[in-house]
């Protein structure tokens, strides 16, 4: 999947949180995600928390797929809530290869 395959899925599936994400599809999203914002922010503060606010849904969805696609559950997403050990952990399995059973369906 390619950087703007990835960004026009992302936003397709605006608020879709079954199914899966390959990793590609997470980790460009994640870089547009960062970039765009450094981008906003050095135009204006308003702007950047404005994009901020207008991506955290979909950011929130493609993350609850990219678990999926590792066989977990995206509710895990809540381990952001914890400093350090959680964004490690999380960040690990986003780094994972797609894991076959999977009970979130076929691969993306």
């Amino acid at each position: 999947m390619t950087f703007g395959e990835s960004i026009k899925t992302c936003f397709s599936k605006y608020a879709g949180f079954s199914g899966r994400a390959s990793r590609p599809e997470f980790w460009w999203w994640t870089l547009f995600v960062v970039l765009a914002s450094l981008a906003c922010g050095i135009v204006s503060d308003k702007l950047s928390a404005l994009f901020s606010l207008a991506t955290l849904l979909p950011s929130l969805a493609v993350g609850a797929r990219r678990l999926h696609d590792t066989n977990r559950s995206g509710w895990l997403q809540l381990l952001y809530i914890i400093p350090l050990l959680g964004w490690i952990l999380l960040f690990f399995w986003s780094a994972q290869e797609a894991r076959e059973p999977n009970r979130f369906g076929p691969e993306a």
